[in-house]
C-alpha cells in the first residue's frame, strides 16, 4: 500500500498527460491490490467465525447430552424406586389376602363351636332342671323355699364373722395406729430430697483484670462512694486477685450492687451520675425477676389462682432467710412435704401444698412487724381471699390460734421437717440481721433522713439526709444523738460508727 502511494506520488511530480496516465494506472493496479488482500482476509474471518460455531454448537451438544444423561439417570432411579414399590405394595397385598383369608377360616370355626356351645348349653339347662326337681322331690322344698333357709343361714354365719373381724381390725389399729403414723411422716421425709441453703452476707464479684478496680474506685473514691450510697451495700476493694467482696445484711441489696457492677463494668462509663442511673434501672429488673420468680414456682408446683400480691411475696421470698434456709426453698420444701402427707392420708393434696406454700408469707411483708408472722400471714391470706381452712392452716402452724382443720397439723408437721430447728448458729444469724434492721430503722425515725445503711456486719451506720432539709451544724448533732440513742436502746458488740452524710448536688441541663 505504501508503494503505491509513493508511485502516485512520483507520477503526479513528471507531469503533463503521461503522468497523469501512469497515475489512472497506478490507482487501479492499487484497488485491485487491496480488493484481493479485503476478500482473503474476508476468507480467513469467515472461516474463522464458522470454527467458532461449530466449537460452541460442539460444546452445547456436549453440555445437552450430559443434561439429557442426567435426565435418563433421575428418571431410571425413579423407575426403580416405583419397581420397588410396586413389588412392596404386591407382597403386601398378597399378605393381606392370606390373612384375610385365615381370618374367615377363624371366624367360620367360631361360628361352628358356638352352634355346638349353645346346643351343650341347652343339654346343660334340661340337666340341671332335672336335677333340681330330683332334689325338691327327695327334700319335700321347692327351690324357693331352700334358697331363703340357706340365704337366713348365711346371713347369720356372715354377721359373727364380721363382728369378729370388726373386733380383730380395732385392735389391730389401735396397736399399729402410731407405728403408721410414724410411717407416713418418715415416707414423706424420703420422698422430698431437702436442699438447705445456708444464707450469707457476703457477695464475691469476680473481674477480668485489676485494672477494672481503679476505674471502680474512681477519682479520689468518688465512684465506690457514689455506689455505697445509692444501693447500701459496703464494697470491699482489697488485693484479692480479680475479686470485688460486696457486704450487705440484706440479699436485695446485694443483688441490686452486682447486677449494677456487671452493667456498669460492661459498658465501661463509670462516674456517679451512670451509676446512679444504672442503679435504679436494676433495681426495677430486680423487682420485675421477684414476680417472675413468684410465678415461676406457682407453676412449678401447680398451684393457680393466687393473688397478683401473693405471687409478689412468693418471689420475695427468694431474698429472704427462715434460721438460716433460704425461704423460698424452705416453703417449696414444705409444700411438696404437705401434699406427700396429705395423699398419704387421703387428703386433698393441692390445697396441703397451697398451705404449705404460704405458710410463712408473713415474714416477707415489712407492715406490722409487732404480730407473729404466722397471724401476719394468715391476715394476708384472708386479705388476697384465700379459703378458710388454708388461712387457719397458716395461722395456726405455730400454735398460735386454734386448728379447726386438718391442714394445719400436716403444715405444722412439714414445716418443722423442712426447717430444721432449733440451731443455735441460724438463731444467731437471726438475731444479727434483727439488730441490723434495728439499727436501720432507729436513724430512720430522725427527721431529714433519707436513706440508711447498715454495713461492716453493724459496726458501721451510714445515715444520708437531705441537704435542703438539714444544715452542717445539725448534721453534726444529728451522728451524735443517733450514738447516744443506739447506746441507751441496744445491745451490740464492740462499738458502732455513725457516718452521717450531706451532699448538695447542682443539677443543669444543657438544650
Amino acid at each position: 500500500m505504501t508503494a503505491i502511494i509513493v508511485a502516485s506520488v512520483v507520477c503526479l511530480l513528471v507531469g503533463g498527460g503521461l503522468g497523469f496516465v501512469l497515475f489512472r494506472y497506478v490507482l487501479k493496479s492499487g484497488y485491485d491490490s487491496i480488493l484481493k488482500e479485503a476478500e482473503v482476509e474476508a476468507e480467513v474471518l469467515k472461516k474463522n467465525k464458522l470454527l467458532e460455531v461449530k466449537e460452541k454448537f460442539l460444546n452445547k451438544k456436549v453440555e445437552l447430552e450430559k443434561e439429557v444423561s442426567m435426565r435418563n439417570q433421575k428418571i431410571q432411579q425413579v423407575e426403580n424406586k416405583l419397581k420397588q414399590r410396586e413389588m412392596v405394595i404386591n407382597q403386601r397385598y398378597e399378605e393381606v389376602q392370606r390373612r384375610k383369608a385365615e381370618a374367615d377360616s377363624i371366624r367360620e370355626n367360631m361360628e361352628n363351636q358356638f352352634v355346638i356351645i349353645e346346643k351343650k348349653k341347652e343339654e346343660l339347662d334340661k340337666l340341671q332342671q332335672q336335677e333340681i326337681n330330683k332334689l325338691e322331690t327327695i327334700s319335700g322344698l321347692s327351690a324357693e323355699e331352700a334358697k331363703e333357709r340357706l340365704v337366713e343361714s348365711l346371713k347369720e354365719e356372715a354377721k359373727t364373722m364380721a363382728q369378729s373381724y370388726i373386733n380383730d381390725i380395732m385392735d389391730d389399729a389401735k396397736m399399729t395406729a402410731n407405728k403408721e403414723a410414724k410411717r407416713i411422716v418418715v415416707q414423706s421425709i424420703q420422698r422430698i430430697a431437702t436442699e438447705t441453703a445456708i444464707e450469707n452476707s457476703v457477695t464475691v464479684f469476680h473481674i477480668e483484670s485489676d485494672e477494672i478496680k481503679g476505674r471502680i474506685i474512681g477519682r479520689e473514691g468518688r465512684n465506690i462512694r457514689a455506689l455505697e450510697a445509692a444501693t447500701g451495700v459496703e464494697i470491699v476493694v482489697d488485693d484479692t486477685p480479680e475479686a470485688i467482696v460486696l457486704s450487705a445484711f440484706d440479699p436485695v441489696r446485694r443483688e441490686v450492687a452486682r447486677l449494677a457492677l456487671h452493667q456498669l463494668v460492661i459498658d465501661g462509663r463509670i462516674h456517679p451520675a451512670r451509676i446512679e442511673e444504672v442503679v435504679a434501672k436494676v433495681r426495677k429488673q430486680v423487682e420485675e425477676e421477684i414476680v417472675e420468680t413468684g410465678k415461676r414456682t406457682t407453676i412449678d408446683l401447680g398451684i393457680h389462682g393466687l393473688h397478683s400480691e401473693l405471687i409478689r411475696i412468693i418471689g420475695k421470698m427468694k431474698y429472704r432467710s427462715s434460721y438460716g434456709q433460704n425461704l423460698l426453698q424452705h416453703a417449696r420444701e414444705t409444700a411438696n412435704l404437705c401434699a406427700v402427707m396429705a395423699t398419704e392420708l387421703g387428703l386433698n393434696p393441692k390445697k396441703a401444698k397451697r398451705a404449705g406454700l404460704l405458710h410463712d408469707i408473713g415474714k416477707v411483708p415489712d407492715e406490722e412487724p409487732e404480730l407473729p408472722h404466722a397471724l401476719l400471714g394468715m391476715k394476708l391470706a384472708e386479705r388476697y381471699k384465700e379459703k378458710p381452712d388454708i388461712c387457719n392452716a397458716i395461722g395456726a402452724h405455730h400454735d398460735e390460734t386454734e386448728m379447726t382443720s386438718l391442714l394445719a397439723p400436716i403444715v405444722q408437721i412439714c414445716d418443722a421437717i423442712s426447717g430444721a430447728r432449733p440451731g443455735a448458729r441460724r438463731e444467731i444469724v437471726e438475731a444479727y440481721i434483727k439488730r441490723l434492721n434495728d439499727l436501720e430503722k432507729l436513724a430512720m425515725a430522725y427527721p431529714g433522713v433519707t436513706k440508711t445503711y447498715a454495713i461492716q456486719a453493724g459496726r458501721e451506720l451510714r445515715v444520708i439526709v437531705g441537704a435542703d432539709k438539714i444544715d452542717d451544724k445539725q448534721t453534726e448533732n444529728l451522728s451524735g444523738e443517733i450514738a447516744r440513742k443506739i447506746q441507751d436502746e441496744m445491745t451490740y458488740p464492740g462499738q458502732v460508727k455513725i457516718t452521717v452524710i450531706r451532699e448538695t448536688r447542682a443539677v443543669s441541663y444543657a438544650k
